[in-house]
């Protein structure tokens, strides 16, 4: 299970760790940094299937993302006006979370402006960030002896068995260049070849990288994440694990319920435990979930339609739905429901999917459903969250409440959000699968985000590292 978030750098995240329970309901007003934080979450499963650097072009591009305010904000909190000072570090986006087994993390920056073949001419893919760093460690926090996977720029080493030295950079040294931080000193040197060959690699090394670590390449490009490039389950099981961790994650955002929506129209089904970002296979998701015996899709529907009954109609191969209300003569097809009523059905079936998620993320799951349904989809939310974890992205109150989460909740910066001085109810509230809901709200301060109440001792603990 996932025990914390972090986003350093991206849009109004400045720099901030959110704690992860279970069921996690994230709240605040408008333009409190509630999507930023999902867009955040994306990203970071984008590493894992290889889309992470196309994603953030397709925002504008790692300038449009990055946060638009001072390095520090301590002046402008003693009453000085904002104003930017002297850069002292290079200009990065770090995305990163905390397991019970592994975390990870990935420092994307500013793309090298001379990139053509001479090493001269400008790139036309300057928009597009650069992977300059990833780490994947054990246990919650990262520290030198739990790091089990490091990439610096292009090379790629994990730890040999039984080491216990953290001499990361040995083999360059250290330098106060600035060039350092955005640009990779290997091919600086003239050590890499820029291929995916994995040349370059010193004479007498024989793959051994710096003093207790084995080199698994040196020649990855800038735009590949070592998740998807180098899972291997010999040479870094670690790697393949966390991959198939955060390729698992799912995100539903805003159905489309329009006339020509895909959920609206008929498709070729086939067996479908996981239902598409877009609701599409709607039918045959549903299908899926009544073959697998699930009672809850009978339950769900019942409790938000006063007892009506959802079928599944198959026709040459082609799947629709076939809602079937009391009083009515016949049922209402995909094409007849509601907005609302189609929203709420592609809901259940992302809820009560037969192959559940490592993480399951909703963003704003109330969207054009009508008051008397969002108990309903509360309930539903509950039980998933009794068999995968679950974070909520809403503004909404009544749904916040029927949840189970206080929307006036948050940490006095103790630990505690009653009040109390030790925080000791607070940390023995229940945690994991099944455990009650737990608000976060963000707020804004000074352009930036942050979680309400959270102080030095319940905010959760994290260490970004550094390129050098």
């Amino acid at each position: 299970m996932l025990t914390a978030v972090a986003v350093s750098g991206y849009r109004s995240l400045r720099d901030v760790v959110v704690p992860l329970h279970g069921l996690d309901v994230v709240t605040g007003p408008n333009g409190s940094g509630k999507s930023s934080l999902y867009r955040a979450l994306r990203l970071l499963a984008g590493c894992g299937r290889g889309d992470v650097v196309g994603t953030l072009a397709r925002e504008g591009g790692l300038q449009s993302a990055l946060w638009a305010g001072p390095a520090t904000l301590g002046g402008a909190r003693r009453g000085h006006a904002v104003q930017g000072t002297t850069r002292k570090g290079p200009i990065s986006l770090q995305l990163g979370f905390a397991s019970d087994d592994f975390g990870y993390l990935v420092d994307l920056g500013l793309p090298q402006q001379a990139s053509g073949a001479d090493g001269a001419s400008p790139s036309g893919f300057l928009r597009d960030p650069e992977i300059k760093r990833e780490v994947v460690w054990a246990g919650p926090v990262m520290r030198p002896g739990s790091v089990l996977v490091r990439r610096r720029w292009g090379v790629v080493e994990t730890r040999t068995t039984g080491a216990a030295d953290d001499d990361w950079g040995s083999d360059w040294g250290e330098s106060s260049d600035d060039d350092e931080w955005e640009s990779d000193p290997v091919a600086r040197s003239g050590g890499r070849s820029g291929n995916r060959s994995g040349g370059g690699r010193p004479s007498g090394t024989g793959g051994r990288g710096a003093r207790g670590w084995t080199e698994l390449t040196r020649s990855l490009r800038p735009w590949e994440s070592m998740l998807t490039e180098l899972a291997d389950p010999e040479r870094a099981p670690e790697l393949l694990r966390v991959r198939r961790l955060v390729r698992g994650w799912r995100f539903y955002d805003g159905f489309r319920a329009d006339a020509d929506a895909p959920a609206r129209q008929s498709h070729v089904g086939t067996r479908t435990p996981v239902l598409a970002d877009d609701g599409r296979d709607l039918a045959a998701a549903i299908q899926t979930i009544r073959e697998d015996g699930r009672g809850e899709l009978d339950r769900a529907v019942a409790d938000a339609f006063d007892g009506a009954i959802l079928d599944v109609t198959v026709d040459a191969g082609r799947f629709d739905l076939a809602l079937h209300q009391p009083g009515m003569l016949r049922p209402l097809g995909v094409a007849e429901l509601s907005d609302g009523t189609l929203r709420y059905l592609l809901l259940v079936a992302a809820l009560l999917t037969v192959d559940p998620p490592p993480l399951l993320v909703l963003n704003e799951p109330e969207t054009s459903l009508h008051p008397d349904l969002v108990a309903p989809l509360a309930r539903l939310v509950r039980r998933a969250a009794e068999r995968t974890q679950v974070m909520v992205v809403s503004h909404s109150a009544p749904l916040v409440r029927e949840l189970g989460a206080d929307p006036d909740g948050g940490d006095d910066g103790d630990g505690d959000e009653d009040g109390d001085e030790d925080g000791d109810e607070d940390d023995e509230r229940p945690v994991g699968l099944g455990s009650p809901a737990r608000v976060v709200t963000l707020a804004k301060d000074l352009g930036e985000t942050a979680v309400v109440g959270q102080g030095l001792l319940s905010t959760p603990p994290w260490a970004w590292g550094t390129r050098r």
